[in-house]
C-alpha cells in the first residue's frame, strides 16, 4: 500500500556545542480529545466555549457517592485510534487512579491508564519529503479523563476554576524516543492530527486545547542513539526533561532547539541535566523549570476500585475495523497510481480530509490532473488570499466540477474559465447557464474565426513578411485575433488557421 514511499533511517539534527557536536533524542506524548459528544465517566457535555462551570456533572465534580459509568463510543474512538496507527489493541484493559492535587482536579486523583493500556505498540509513517517517510513507533494508547482549567487573569488577587473539561476523554498517545529533529517532531504530531480527522476520533483543533503534546528532550554524543537502538539501554541516551502543553508545531520546534541548547551549555560546563518537567516561554525564548520530574510510584497509581476491568471482544474490534475510512496514506498513494498525480500535488490534497473530500468530489468522472490544478492553484489559493478554508469556501464542488466540465466540452477556454470562477466567486450561480446568459460561450465556428484572422493579417500586412521570416511572431496574430474575438474564439482553432495562412 505504501509501496511509493522510500523508508529512510531518522536524520539527527546536529547541534555544536563549545566542545563538540550533539544529537537530539525526542519522545512525544501526545494529548487527544476523543471526539464525543459526552464525556468518559459522565453523560455531561464536551461543547467547548460554553458557560463555565456548566457542563458538570455530579461525577465530574467529585461529589460524595458519585460512580464513574464507562462511555462505550469513547473506547471505541481509542480503538479506531488504535487500528489506524496500525496498534495492537489489548482486549482487556484496566483504568487505575494516577493521585495528585492540584486545584482544578476535585477527585484528587486522574482515572487514567497505567499497568494495562488499551492499545499497544504502533507506529506512524512521518512524512519528511515527497516520497521520502520515516516510521515512527508507539509505544501505547491510553484513555483517561482532562482536569479542568485554573484561570488566572481576570482578578489580581484571586484564581477561578471552571470545571467544563473535567472528565473529558483523552487519548494519550506515547511515542518511542525515535524522533531526531525538531522538524521531525514536528510533521510527526501533524500526522497524529491528520490520522484522527480522517478517523473522525479527534478534531485537532489545537486553539481549543483538544491536541497538546508533552516534548521529551534529551541530548547525547553522536553514535549514543545507535548504541540504545542497538541494546535497549536508555543509559546510552542523556537524562530527558519534559517540555509540558504545547499546543503550537512552531513553539514545539522552537521549544526543542531551546531546551537541547540548555542541556548541551550545562553538560559542557561540567553539570548533569536534571530530570523535570519544564514549561517554554515563547516571549522570552526560553524554558523554565515547573516541577521537578515525578516517576509513578510518586503518583501512588493503583487500580481503581470503582470500575471493573475493560474486557472487549474482537468480534466488537473486527467491526470497528471493517468500518475504519481510507486513511491518509493509502488515499495519496491512490491518487498518485490512479489519477497520475505528482506526489507534491497528492500529499496538498490528501492533507486535510476535507480538502481530499472536496477534491475527489470535483474529480469524480473527470480529468484528475486537470481537478487537482484546479482545486490547489485557483481554490486553494484564493481561499488562502481571503483567509478562508474549504468548509467557508463561495464555490462548491459541483460548481468547480461545471467549470472543469464547460472546458473539456470546449464551451470556454482557459482564459474564460478564469473570468467564470471570479463570477462564481463573487455572485455564484451555475456556471453553464451564466456563460449562456452573459454571452461567454467559445467561439467554435471555424468560419467566424477565419473571418477575424483574415481581417487582422490583412490590416498587418508589415507583421505578416515578419512572421514569415521568424514563424515565432505568428503568436502575436493569435493573441490579436483573440483580442479581436473578446478571447471567446477557440485558441487551438486559431493557432491552426494563423500557421496555414502564414504558410500560404
Amino acid at each position: 500500500m505504501l509501496d511509493h514511499l522510500s523508508f529512510t533511517a531518522p536524520e539527527p539534527k546536529t547541534i555544536a556545542g563549545a566542545k563538540g557536536d550533539w544529537e537530539l533524542v525526542i519522545g512525544l506524548e501526545v494529548h487527544a480529545q476523543v471526539a464525543s459528544k459526552a464525556k468518559l465517566f459522565s453523560g455531561a457535555s464536551t461543547e467547548f466555549g460554553a458557560e463555565p462551570n456548566s457542563n458538570v456533572a455530579f461525577v465530574d465534580a467529585a461529589m460524595p457517592g458519585m460512580l464513574p459509568v464507562i462511555n462505550e463510543f469513547c473506547v471505541a474512538q481509542a480503538v479506531r485510534t488504535g487500528l489506524g496507527l496500525k496498534a495492537a489493541i489489548n482486549l482487556r484493559s484496566a483504568f487505575d487512579r494516577k493521585n495528585y492535587f492540584y486545584p482544578d482536579l476535585p477527585q484528587g486523583y486522574q482515572i487514567s491508564q497505567l499497568y494495562h493500556p488499551i492499545v499497544g505498540e504502533g507506529e506512524v509513517i512521518v512524512d519528511m519529503a515527497p516520497g521520502v517517510a520515516r516510521r515512527v513507533r508507539i509505544e501505547r494508547i491510553h484513555i483517561e479523563q482532562d482536569a479542568g482549567k485554573s484561570i488566572h487573569d481576570m482578578d489580581p488577587n484571586m484564581s477561578f476554576v471552571d470545571l467544563n473539561r473535567t472528565g473529558v476523554a483523552l487519548m494519550e498517545i506515547v511515542s518511542r524516543p525515535d524522533i531526531r529533529s525538531p522538524e521531525e517532531a514536528a510533521a510527526y504530531v501533524v500526522k497524529l492530527r491528520q490520522i484522527m480527522r480522517y478517523l473522525g476520533t479527534c478534531d485537532g483543533n489545537m486553539q481549543n486545547g483538544n491536541l497538546r503534546a508533552d516534548v521529551n528532550v534529551s541530548i547525547c554524543p553522536p553514535g549514543a542513539y545507535e548504541k540504545y537502538i542497538e541494546t535497549g539501554d536508555f543509559s546510552h541516551l542523556g537524562t530527558r526533561c519534559e517540555i509540558k502543553n504545547m499546543n503550537s508545531m512552531r513553539f514545539i520546534q522552537q521549544a526543542i532547539d531551546v531546551e537541547a541548547r540548555r542541556q548541551i551549555a550545562i553538560v559542557e560546563d561540567g553539570g548533569k541535566v536534571v530530570q523535570e518537567t519544564r514549561l517554554y516561554d515563547p516571549d522570552k525564548g526560553e524554558t523554565r523549570s515547573m516541577r521537578s520530574k515525578e516517576e509513578a510510584h510518586d503518583y501512588r497509581y493503583f487500580p481503581d476500585p470503582d470500575l471493573l476491568p475493560l474486557e472487549i471482544k474482537q468480534a466488537w474490534v473486527d467491526d470497528i475495523a471493517a468500518s475504519m475510512p481510507e486513511l491518509p496514506d493509502e488515499k495519496k498513494a491512490r491518487f498518485v497510481r490512479d489519477m497520475g498525480l505528482s506526489e507534491y500535488d497528492a500529499g496538498v490534497l490528501t492533507a486535510d480530509v476535507e480538502n481530499a473530500n472536496f477534491f475527489e468530489e470535483v474529480a469524480q468522472g473527470r480529468d484528475g490532473k486537470q481537478a487537482a490544478n484546479w482545486v490547489i492553484n485557483e481554490l486553494f489559493g484564493r481561499l488562502n488570499k481571503e483567509g478562508l478554508n474549504i468548509e467557508t469556501s463561495p464555490i462548491s464542488s459541483g460548481q468547480l466540477g461545471g467549470v472543469i466540465d464547460l472546458i473539456a466540452k470546449g464551451d470556454i477556454s482557459g482564459k474564460i474559465a478564469k473570468d467564470l470562477f471570479e463570477i462564481l466567486w463573487t455572485e455564484g450561480g451555475d456556471p453553464a447557464q451564466i456563460i449562456e446568459s452573459r454571452g461567454m460561450k467559445q467561439v467554435t465556428d471555424l468560419g467566424a474565426i477565419e473571418k477575424a484572422v483574415d481581417e487582422i493579417i490583412a490590416a498587418n500586412p508589415g507583421q505578416v513578411e515578419k512572421a514569415k521570416q521568424n514563424p515565432k511572431l505568428a503568436g502575436w496574430f493569435v493573441g490579436q485575433v483573440l483580442k479581436a474575438t473578446g478571447g471567446k474564439a477557440n485558441p487551438a482553432a486559431v493557432n491552426e488557421l494563423v500557421s496555414k495562412k502564414l504558410g500560404e
